[in-house]
């Protein structure tokens, strides 16, 4: 097995060959250096040099000597196929690995696997000698909200829903409602996969209604894909679905929100603003807050989080709804006799 040392040495020289350009005038020893340095590499330019000669014997490199600065590049005529990936690569597939496998078929992460594989070695086989290669070790992306374990979805369940969507067919299935606590046989058009922090969703309508829904993929009990064709496609844009605060839930209509909040939250709030429009206006107990957002079941959890902290005052209905809900909730826990008590 050869040492950390020579692993590093074969590492930079096969990112060297990466770098070099296929004509003249080719790339100068400086900016060669630069980039090696920027991807991690502790080297100089004398070194730099030396592994240029040194690859000349054995590849068809070419060195621009007819002016200066004299340049490296790949001889003319030469096709030169280099395999595996550069630092930069191994880094970027080691941090998106976990984040983009819920989202690709089987049959596309099955040719990625090898390079899965390859970016983890290579950085095992890097760490010791090149900081870059530690990178996936100092940088970490945590959800934040309340740590639930994420639900378990059938790897089959997961692949026929995917192959439906790549393929553009309905689906026959069985779906949980956790709403209704019901179970039922729906023929679905399947549009989309999002995944929305823990949870997986299917973006289809339910045949022959056409308004757009989620299906949570943990949910469905069956999945069969139909030879008839998806409908809906053509008129669908994912984008343009997100920037509709659908994934938020509910009825997303723009509404003028308007409450109270302490000196605390305003400070909190002004730093990760709710709208480009929001405004905060002192009073002197705290602040009064104003922004047009969407009226989703998120807004609503948002606001019951804050507790105390904030008090809506606009729309009426909403600060009904609210008011309502901390009533409710205010009695469960104020009742020594509640069914709900511990005792």
């Amino acid at each position: 097995m050869p040492s950390a040392k020579t692993h590093s040495a074969l590492s930079r020289q096969w990112e060297l060959l990466q770098h070099l350009p296929k004509r003249a005038p080719g790339i100068t020893v400086s900016e060669l250096l630069s980039r090696l340095v920027s991807a991690g590499y502790s080297i100089s330019r004398r070194s730099v040099e030396r592994d240029l000669r040194d690859l000349s014997v054995v590849f068809p490199l070419q060195c621009n000597n007819g002016g200066t600065p004299f340049g490296w590049y790949w001889k003319p005529g030469v096709s030169v196929e280099l395999q595996g990936i550069t630092l930069a690569e191994a880094v970027s597939l080691t941090l998106v690995e976990d984040a983009i496998r819920p989202l690709l078929p089987g049959s596309m992460l099955s040719v990625l696997e090898p390079r899965f594989e390859h970016a983890r070695q290579k950085l095992k086989g890097l760490e010791d000698g090149n900081p870059t290669a530690r990178w996936p070790d100092k940088v970490a992306s945590v959800r934040p909200d309340f740590n639930l374990h994420a639900p378990q979805i059938l790897a089959e369940t997961l692949e026929a829903l995917q192959h439906a969507v790549i393929s553009e067919q309905q689906v026959h299935c069985h779906y949980y409602s956790a709403h209704t606590n019901k179970i039922s046989e729906l023929t679905l058009n399947p549009l989309a996969i999002v995944q929305r922090g823990l949870i997986t969703y299917l973006i289809a309508t339910a045949a022959p209604y056409t308004d757009v829904r989620q299906f949570a993929v943990h949910r469905f009990r069956e999945v069969t894909v139909l030879d008839t064709q998806c409908q809906g496609v053509a008129s669908f844009e994912l984008h343009t679905y997100l920037a509709s605060d659908a994934l938020q839930f509910g009825n997303p209509e723009k509404i003028l929100f308007k409450a109270w909040v302490s000196e605390h939250q305003a400070r909190l709030i002004r730093e990760t603003p709710l709208s480009a429009d929001m405004v905060l206006q002192a009073l002197p107990d705290g602040f009064q807050i104003q922004a047009t957002v969407s009226n989703t079941w998120q807004l609503h959890w948002w606001i019951l989080s804050l507790g105390a902290s904030l008090v809506v005052h606009e729309p009426a209905a909403l600060r009904q709804q609210v008011g309502d809900t901390l009533r409710l909730a205010a009695a469960a826990y104020g009742s020594e006799s509640s069914s709900k008590s511990s005792d």
